[in-house]
């Protein structure tokens, strides 16, 4: 009996000290296995994070970034191509524009100069006797022959006159225009319209389409 009770108890003591720390180290291993898990995230987290910030661009990204780069001076070099095509263009009007101003000026102050001559043309023709005019050599061959030689001689200035631009402007008829005629008088005309041109007294001169020398006339006069 002494035997059977002795191993009896010899049995629990031994089995209470298996037990102990058996459950001493799963209760480790509990809190092990709570706590690593943090610690490896934690780690691999900023490892990662390292990695990301230390890792080199790749051979794609820097030529994704030349490329891009590039289009932008294109961009820029266009833009400037384009506005000096505008600028030579517009320099290239704007001379055309002076030169002919310089043109048209220089034959301005020529034409000027020659309005003198044919003035004495009119003063020449404007002698002649209206006899001769209507009943022509019968009346008086040499005078006749001056005056036609006379009128041709008008006749071919003038239209070399008109080659150049320069145009006689007779405006017997037509409404005053202050910007190409000069009123000399003013008589009222009750068979003519008010501000209508009756008499020419100095025939105007136009080059270009633009006046030189305005009429000199005599308008009708309103009520």
């Amino acid at each position: 009996m002494l035997n059977i009770a002795t191993f009896a108890t010899r049995s629990a003591r031994s089995a209470f000290r298996i037990q102990m720390p058996c459950a001493s180290l799963s209760g480790l291993g509990a809190v092990r296995s709570t706590v690593a898990p943090f610690n490896a995230r934690f780690y691999s987290d900023a490892k990662a994070e390292e990695k990301t910030e230390t890792e080199p661009k790749s051979e794609l990204d820097q030529c994704l970034e030349k490329l891009e780069t590039k289009e932008k001076e294109v961009a820029e070099l266009k833009d400037k191509f384009v506005r000096s095509i505008a600028d030579f263009r517009n320099l290239q009007e704007t001379t055309k524009r002076e030169i002919q101003k310089a043109k048209d000026f220089a034959l301005q102050k020529f034409s000027k100069d020659l309005l003198e001559s044919v003035d004495n043309f009119d003063r020449a023709l404007t002698v002649i006797p209206e006899e001769l005019k209507t009943q022509g050599a019968s009346y008086n061959k040499e005078l006749h022959d001056l005056y036609e030689g006379i009128k041709m001689t008008q006749n071919v200035f003038e239209k070399t006159l008109a080659k150049h631009g320069i145009v006689k402007v007779n405006p017997m008829g037509e409404v005053f225009d202050p910007n190409v005629h000069e009123a000399t008088f003013e008589i009222p005309q009750p068979d003519k319209e008010p501000g209508t041109v009756f008499f020419v007294q100095q025939v105007g001169f136009s080059l270009n389409n633009r006046c030189v020398r305005p009429a000199k006339v005599g308008i009708v006069k309103g009520e």
